[in-house]
């Protein structure tokens, strides 16, 4: 018996349904990073980790708000009319989807950034830091090396 078919694929309509409310709910670090490059209106960063987390390495132009302060701080600091994308560390991790659900909570259109600060990252694009903007190696594992995307 098959692993894969032992549980049949979803149908057609349902595949849709599902696929479709994914990427309403999900964006990736190269849509992320292809935004703030062409600076796209419309979106605000938000990353949801800790001070020191922050001051370690971030998204360039993201702003800090740490989930446990996000429904005292960001009716003031958050524009209403933009979606909002968090992030945490990782897919190891669900502080983004624990922000997204802070931002839902107060009415704002939210959406995750999958793979978070760790895929930014791996992914060569730039990270900012108290000592200003600095880029890691592209990990082969999670990006083309010799590419500036992957054509997805």
């Amino acid at each position: 018996m098959s692993a894969v078919t032992d549980t049949p694929a979803a149908g057609n309509a349902a595949a849709l349904a599902h696929f479709a409310a994914r990427l309403s709910f999900e964006t990736d670090v190269s849509d992320v990073a292809a935004d703030l490059a062409a600076a796209e209106p419309g979106i605000v960063v938000v990353d949801s980790r800790s001070r020191e987390s922050w001051d370690q390495g971030h998204v360039p132009g993201a702003r800090h708000l740490p989930t446990r302060e996000i429904a005292a701080r960001a009716p003031a600091s958050v524009p209403r009319d933009v979606t909002v994308v968090v992030y945490c560390w990782g897919p190891g991790c669900n502080g983004g989807t624990r922000a997204a659900l802070e931002f839902a909570r107060l009415g704002y259109r939210v959406k995750e950034m999958i793979g978070g600060f760790e895929y930014w990252a791996r992914e060569g694009f730039a990270v900012e830091t108290a000592s200003g903007l600095t880029r890691h190696p592209k990990d082969a594992l999670t990006t083309p090396v010799t590419e500036v995307a992957c054509a997805c």
